[in-house]
Protein backbone atom coordinates (compact mmCIF):
# COMPACT_ATOMS: atom_id res chain seq x y z
CA UNK A 1 0.00 0.00 0.00
CA UNK A 2 1.26 3.75 -1.22
CA UNK A 3 1.71 6.04 1.93
CA UNK A 4 0.36 8.96 0.80
CA UNK A 5 3.22 11.94 0.69
CA UNK A 6 2.74 14.71 3.59
CA UNK A 7 3.80 18.62 3.43
CA UNK A 8 6.52 17.60 5.60
CA UNK A 9 8.11 15.15 3.34
CA UNK A 10 7.85 17.96 0.71
CA UNK A 11 9.38 20.33 2.79
CA UNK A 12 12.30 17.85 3.78
CA UNK A 13 13.01 16.93 0.13
CA UNK A 14 13.43 20.53 -0.95
CA UNK A 15 14.90 21.80 1.95
CA UNK A 16 12.61 24.29 3.22
CA UNK A 17 9.88 24.70 5.67
CA UNK A 18 6.48 23.54 6.09
CA UNK A 19 5.10 27.15 6.18
CA UNK A 20 6.86 27.74 2.83
CA UNK A 21 5.12 24.98 1.73
CA UNK A 22 2.46 26.24 2.20
CA UNK A 23 2.68 29.30 1.08
CA UNK A 24 3.69 27.83 -2.54
CA UNK A 25 0.50 26.16 -2.75
CA UNK A 26 -1.80 28.75 -0.97
CA UNK A 27 -0.24 32.34 -1.74
CA UNK A 28 3.09 31.83 -4.38
CA UNK A 29 3.28 35.72 -4.38
CA UNK A 30 4.81 35.83 -0.86
CA UNK A 31 7.82 33.40 -2.28
CA UNK A 32 10.89 33.58 -4.62
CA UNK A 33 10.15 31.91 -7.59
CA UNK A 34 13.63 29.74 -7.08
CA UNK A 35 11.77 28.75 -3.99
CA UNK A 36 8.40 28.18 -5.83
CA UNK A 37 9.95 26.21 -8.71
CA UNK A 38 12.15 23.52 -6.59
CA UNK A 39 9.04 23.17 -4.28
CA UNK A 40 6.92 22.60 -7.31
CA UNK A 41 9.84 19.84 -8.55
CA UNK A 42 9.53 18.15 -4.84
CA UNK A 43 6.11 18.00 -5.09
CA UNK A 44 6.19 16.48 -8.75
CA UNK A 45 8.42 13.62 -8.18
CA UNK A 46 6.47 12.98 -4.95
CA UNK A 47 3.67 12.69 -6.29
CA UNK A 48 2.01 15.00 -3.62
CA UNK A 49 -1.70 15.38 -3.59
CA UNK A 50 -2.79 17.96 -1.62
CA UNK A 51 -6.08 17.47 0.80
CA UNK A 52 -8.42 19.79 0.19
CA UNK A 53 -10.56 18.37 2.67
CA UNK A 54 -8.65 19.17 5.33
CA UNK A 55 -7.61 22.35 3.92
CA UNK A 56 -11.51 23.10 4.13
CA UNK A 57 -11.82 22.32 7.84
CA UNK A 58 -9.44 24.52 8.82
CA UNK A 59 -10.77 27.57 7.10
CA UNK A 60 -14.36 27.00 7.39
CA UNK A 61 -14.82 26.75 3.66
CA UNK A 62 -14.57 25.62 0.50
CA UNK A 63 -14.83 26.18 -3.00
CA UNK A 64 -17.73 24.46 -3.49
CA UNK A 65 -21.52 25.54 -3.88
CA UNK A 66 -24.44 23.04 -3.71
CA UNK A 67 -27.01 23.24 -5.94
CA UNK A 68 -30.62 21.21 -5.59
CA UNK A 69 -32.70 20.59 -8.20
CA UNK A 70 -36.51 19.15 -8.18
CA UNK A 71 -35.70 16.22 -11.34
CA UNK A 72 -32.07 16.01 -12.84
CA UNK A 73 -33.78 13.97 -15.16
CA UNK A 74 -35.47 16.59 -16.69
CA UNK A 75 -33.72 18.19 -19.23
CA UNK A 76 -34.48 21.80 -17.94
CA UNK A 77 -32.65 21.18 -14.72
CA UNK A 78 -29.48 19.93 -16.42
CA UNK A 79 -29.27 22.69 -18.68
CA UNK A 80 -29.79 24.41 -15.50
CA UNK A 81 -26.80 22.74 -13.76
CA UNK A 82 -24.88 23.68 -16.72
CA UNK A 83 -25.39 27.44 -16.82
CA UNK A 84 -24.43 26.92 -12.65
CA UNK A 85 -21.35 25.14 -13.38
CA UNK A 86 -19.89 27.49 -16.02
CA UNK A 87 -20.51 30.37 -13.84
CA UNK A 88 -18.70 28.91 -11.06
CA UNK A 89 -15.95 27.34 -12.57
CA UNK A 90 -14.98 31.08 -14.29
CA UNK A 91 -14.49 31.89 -10.46
CA UNK A 92 -12.38 29.01 -9.61
CA UNK A 93 -15.41 26.69 -7.70
CA UNK A 94 -17.14 23.88 -8.24
CA UNK A 95 -21.10 22.73 -8.00
CA UNK A 96 -22.28 19.91 -6.01
CA UNK A 97 -25.57 18.69 -7.49
CA UNK A 98 -28.79 17.08 -5.40
CA UNK A 99 -31.65 15.68 -6.78
CA UNK A 100 -34.52 16.25 -4.26
CA UNK A 101 -36.58 14.58 -6.80
CA UNK A 102 -39.49 16.84 -5.38
CA UNK A 103 -39.21 14.90 -2.00
CA UNK A 104 -38.66 17.05 1.22
CA UNK A 105 -37.35 14.28 2.94
CA UNK A 106 -34.11 14.31 0.26
CA UNK A 107 -33.89 17.99 0.00
CA UNK A 108 -33.29 17.87 3.65
CA UNK A 109 -30.43 14.82 3.20
CA UNK A 110 -28.61 17.05 0.52
CA UNK A 111 -28.77 20.03 2.88
CA UNK A 112 -27.44 18.26 5.72
CA UNK A 113 -24.55 17.14 3.47
CA UNK A 114 -23.40 19.85 2.01
CA UNK A 115 -23.62 21.80 5.43
CA UNK A 116 -21.21 18.69 6.13
CA UNK A 117 -18.96 19.68 2.94
CA UNK A 118 -18.74 23.67 3.99
CA UNK A 119 -20.03 24.69 1.29
CA UNK A 120 -20.05 28.90 0.17
CA UNK A 121 -23.79 28.52 -0.47
CA UNK A 122 -26.91 27.04 -1.52
CA UNK A 123 -28.61 27.17 -4.78
CA UNK A 124 -32.01 25.46 -4.36
CA UNK A 125 -35.54 24.72 -6.36
CA UNK A 126 -37.46 24.23 -3.47
CA UNK A 127 -39.50 20.95 -3.25
CA UNK A 128 -42.51 22.79 -1.24
CA UNK A 129 -43.65 26.19 0.08
CA UNK A 130 -42.04 25.86 3.67
CA UNK A 131 -38.99 27.55 3.70
CA UNK A 132 -38.15 27.51 7.05
CA UNK A 133 -35.10 25.27 6.42
CA UNK A 134 -34.05 27.50 4.35
CA UNK A 135 -34.19 30.18 6.59
CA UNK A 136 -32.11 28.58 9.17
CA UNK A 137 -29.87 27.51 6.86
CA UNK A 138 -29.26 31.71 5.87
CA UNK A 139 -29.75 32.65 9.37
CA UNK A 140 -26.24 30.21 9.88
CA UNK A 141 -24.55 32.06 7.89
CA UNK A 142 -24.74 30.04 4.46
CA UNK A 143 -26.02 32.47 1.41
CA UNK A 144 -28.62 31.03 -0.61
CA UNK A 145 -30.04 31.62 -3.88
CA UNK A 146 -33.95 30.24 -4.78
CA UNK A 147 -33.98 29.16 -8.37
CA UNK A 148 -36.54 28.99 -10.73
CA UNK A 149 -38.16 30.52 -7.86
CA UNK A 150 -39.45 33.67 -6.71
CA UNK A 151 -40.45 34.52 -2.94
CA UNK A 152 -41.69 37.94 -1.92
CA UNK A 153 -40.39 39.64 1.06
CA UNK A 154 -38.81 36.07 2.04
CA UNK A 155 -35.25 37.73 2.50
CA UNK A 156 -34.14 35.58 -0.20
CA UNK A 157 -32.63 36.32 -3.59
CA UNK A 158 -33.67 34.28 -6.70
CA UNK A 159 -33.66 33.98 -10.15
CA UNK A 160 -36.54 33.02 -11.98
CA UNK A 161 -39.01 33.20 -14.96
CA UNK A 162 -42.66 34.66 -14.86
CA UNK A 163 -44.37 31.54 -14.87
CA UNK A 164 -48.23 32.89 -14.72
CA UNK A 165 -47.20 34.97 -18.17
CA UNK A 166 -45.91 31.16 -19.35
CA UNK A 167 -49.17 29.59 -18.41
CA UNK A 168 -50.86 33.24 -19.90
CA UNK A 169 -48.95 33.02 -23.47
CA UNK A 170 -49.47 28.87 -23.22
CA UNK A 171 -53.11 29.17 -23.29
CA UNK A 172 -53.74 31.96 -25.56
CA UNK A 173 -52.04 30.51 -27.99
CA UNK A 174 -54.86 27.27 -27.31
CA UNK A 175 -57.30 29.95 -27.98
CA UNK A 176 -56.09 31.75 -30.63
CA UNK A 177 -56.16 28.72 -33.09
CA UNK A 178 -59.54 27.85 -31.96
CA UNK A 179 -60.02 25.48 -29.28
CA UNK A 180 -62.00 26.12 -26.38
CA UNK A 181 -62.22 22.58 -24.59
CA UNK A 182 -58.75 22.83 -23.01
CA UNK A 183 -57.25 20.34 -20.49
CA UNK A 184 -54.16 21.67 -17.91
CA UNK A 185 -52.05 18.45 -17.14
CA UNK A 186 -49.49 19.18 -14.33
CA UNK A 187 -47.91 17.42 -11.29
CA UNK A 188 -48.37 18.60 -7.32
CA UNK A 189 -49.68 22.49 -6.96
CA UNK A 190 -47.83 22.35 -4.40
CA UNK A 191 -45.15 23.30 -6.73
CA UNK A 192 -44.97 26.94 -6.92
CA UNK A 193 -44.03 26.86 -10.68
CA UNK A 194 -47.35 24.12 -11.45
CA UNK A 195 -49.43 26.37 -9.65
CA UNK A 196 -48.57 29.46 -11.72
CA UNK A 197 -48.55 27.95 -14.88
CA UNK A 198 -52.11 27.31 -14.25
CA UNK A 199 -53.01 30.45 -12.84
CA UNK A 200 -51.74 32.22 -16.01
CA UNK A 201 -53.83 29.98 -18.42
CA UNK A 202 -56.95 30.54 -16.00
CA UNK A 203 -56.40 34.37 -16.62
CA UNK A 204 -55.77 33.78 -20.33
CA UNK A 205 -59.86 31.91 -20.63
CA UNK A 206 -61.55 33.96 -17.99
CA UNK A 207 -62.90 36.22 -19.78
CA UNK A 208 -64.38 33.28 -22.24
CA UNK A 209 -67.38 31.88 -20.90
CA UNK A 210 -67.20 29.62 -24.14
CA UNK A 211 -64.03 27.77 -22.98
CA UNK A 212 -63.35 24.87 -20.35
CA UNK A 213 -60.12 24.76 -18.46
CA UNK A 214 -60.09 20.90 -16.96
CA UNK A 215 -57.02 20.88 -14.80
CA UNK A 216 -55.64 17.20 -14.52
CA UNK A 217 -53.43 16.60 -11.67
CA UNK A 218 -50.75 13.79 -11.83
CA UNK A 219 -48.30 13.05 -9.00
CA UNK A 220 -45.23 13.98 -10.65
CA UNK A 221 -43.47 15.57 -13.84
CA UNK A 222 -42.46 12.85 -15.43
CA UNK A 223 -42.78 11.09 -18.73
CA UNK A 224 -44.46 8.45 -17.48
CA UNK A 225 -46.89 10.42 -15.08
CA UNK A 226 -47.77 11.89 -18.68
CA UNK A 227 -48.19 9.00 -20.29
CA UNK A 228 -50.82 8.06 -17.64
CA UNK A 229 -52.20 11.08 -18.24
CA UNK A 230 -52.46 10.30 -21.96
CA UNK A 231 -54.04 7.17 -21.34
CA UNK A 232 -56.54 8.06 -19.07
CA UNK A 233 -57.93 10.90 -21.63
CA UNK A 234 -57.84 8.12 -24.64
CA UNK A 235 -60.09 5.87 -22.51
CA UNK A 236 -62.48 8.53 -22.86
CA UNK A 237 -65.26 8.71 -25.24
CA UNK A 238 -64.27 11.27 -28.22
CA UNK A 239 -66.66 13.83 -27.66
CA UNK A 240 -65.46 14.03 -24.10
CA UNK A 241 -61.99 14.21 -24.14
CA UNK A 242 -60.24 18.13 -24.38
CA UNK A 243 -59.51 19.12 -28.05
CA UNK A 244 -56.11 20.83 -26.60
CA UNK A 245 -53.67 20.20 -23.70
CA UNK A 246 -51.42 22.23 -21.96
CA UNK A 247 -48.86 20.62 -20.52
CA UNK A 248 -46.63 21.81 -17.39
CA UNK A 249 -43.83 20.31 -18.50
CA UNK A 250 -42.41 19.63 -21.58
CA UNK A 251 -41.60 15.59 -19.60
CA UNK A 252 -45.73 15.30 -19.40
CA UNK A 253 -45.94 16.80 -22.87
CA UNK A 254 -43.65 13.85 -24.06
CA UNK A 255 -45.78 10.93 -22.24
CA UNK A 256 -49.21 12.60 -23.54
CA UNK A 257 -47.69 12.44 -27.17
CA UNK A 258 -46.51 8.49 -26.57
CA UNK A 259 -49.77 7.23 -25.13
CA UNK A 260 -51.88 9.25 -28.31
CA UNK A 261 -49.46 7.63 -30.84
CA UNK A 262 -49.20 4.23 -29.20
CA UNK A 263 -52.88 3.54 -27.92
CA UNK A 264 -55.23 5.16 -29.87
CA UNK A 265 -55.94 6.80 -33.33
CA UNK A 266 -55.97 10.37 -32.15
CA UNK A 267 -53.85 12.56 -33.74
CA UNK A 268 -51.98 15.73 -32.87
CA UNK A 269 -52.91 18.40 -33.57
CA UNK A 270 -55.89 17.84 -35.56
CA UNK A 271 -57.64 16.30 -32.63
CA UNK A 272 -55.64 17.09 -29.65
CA UNK A 273 -53.63 20.47 -30.00
CA UNK A 274 -50.79 20.00 -27.38
CA UNK A 275 -48.08 22.51 -25.97
CA UNK A 276 -45.58 21.89 -23.32
CA UNK A 277 -43.11 23.89 -20.76
CA UNK A 278 -38.97 24.20 -20.81
CA UNK A 279 -38.70 23.82 -24.50
CA UNK A 280 -36.09 21.22 -23.61
CA UNK A 281 -33.58 19.88 -26.86
CA UNK A 282 -36.41 16.32 -26.96
CA UNK A 283 -39.13 19.40 -27.82
CA UNK A 284 -37.83 19.74 -31.17
CA UNK A 285 -37.07 15.91 -31.59
CA UNK A 286 -40.50 14.55 -31.58
CA UNK A 287 -42.28 12.73 -34.21
CA UNK A 288 -44.58 15.37 -34.01
CA UNK A 289 -42.31 18.29 -32.92
CA UNK A 290 -43.64 20.24 -29.62
CA UNK A 291 -44.56 23.70 -29.48
CA UNK A 292 -42.91 24.85 -26.03
CA UNK A 293 -42.69 27.92 -23.58
CA UNK A 294 -38.96 28.28 -23.87
CA UNK A 295 -37.19 29.36 -20.36
CA UNK A 296 -33.72 30.55 -20.42
CA UNK A 297 -32.26 27.51 -18.72
CA UNK A 298 -28.51 28.04 -18.67
CA UNK A 299 -29.16 32.16 -18.37
CA UNK A 300 -30.52 30.84 -15.03
CA UNK A 301 -28.17 28.91 -13.82
CA UNK A 302 -25.19 31.09 -14.40
CA UNK A 303 -27.44 34.49 -12.71
CA UNK A 304 -28.21 32.18 -9.75
CA UNK A 305 -24.15 31.86 -9.52
CA UNK A 306 -23.24 35.12 -10.23
CA UNK A 307 -25.81 36.57 -7.28
CA UNK A 308 -24.61 34.01 -4.61
CA UNK A 309 -20.98 35.36 -5.52
CA UNK A 310 -22.03 39.05 -4.94
CA UNK A 311 -23.54 37.55 -2.00
CA UNK A 312 -20.56 36.15 -0.91
CA UNK A 313 -18.05 39.89 -1.56
CA UNK A 314 -21.10 41.65 0.40
CA UNK A 315 -22.07 39.69 3.35
CA UNK A 316 -23.62 42.72 4.57
CA UNK A 317 -25.09 43.76 1.49
CA UNK A 318 -29.29 43.69 0.60
CA UNK A 319 -30.30 40.09 -0.48
CA UNK A 320 -33.46 40.14 -1.45
CA UNK A 321 -32.49 41.24 -4.98
CA UNK A 322 -35.30 39.20 -7.65
CA UNK A 323 -34.18 38.39 -10.88
CA UNK A 324 -37.36 37.57 -13.54
CA UNK A 325 -37.20 36.47 -16.99
CA UNK A 326 -39.39 37.05 -19.44
CA UNK A 327 -40.72 33.48 -20.92
CA UNK A 328 -40.87 33.01 -24.83
CA UNK A 329 -43.61 31.17 -27.17
CA UNK A 330 -42.00 28.74 -29.75
CA UNK A 331 -44.67 27.15 -31.85
CA UNK A 332 -44.31 24.12 -33.71
CA UNK A 333 -46.58 21.26 -35.32
CA UNK A 334 -48.08 19.93 -32.37
CA UNK A 335 -50.15 23.16 -31.96
CA UNK A 336 -50.67 23.20 -36.36
CA UNK A 337 -47.37 25.57 -36.69
CA UNK A 338 -44.68 25.03 -39.01
CA UNK A 339 -41.58 23.37 -37.37
CA UNK A 340 -39.55 26.41 -35.57
CA UNK A 341 -35.43 25.34 -35.37
CA UNK A 342 -34.06 24.72 -31.58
Amino acid sequence: MRVAVSVRDVAAAASVSVGTVSNVLNQPGKVAPATVERVLQAIDELGFVRNDAARQLRAGRSRSIGLVVLDVGNPFFAEVARGAEDRAAEAGMNVLLGNSDERTAREAAHLELFLEQRVNGVLITPASEDLSVLRRLRDSGVPVVLVDRDVVGGSFDSVSVDDVEGGRLAATHLLEIGRTRIAYVGGPQSIQQVADRLRGAREAVRDRPDVTLEVIEMSALSVLQGRAAGEAIVARPASERPDAIFAANDLLAVGLLQAFAIMSDVRVPEDIALIGYDDIDFASATVVPMSSIRQPAHLIGATAVELLLQELSMPDGDHERSVRFLPELVVRESTGGRTAGP
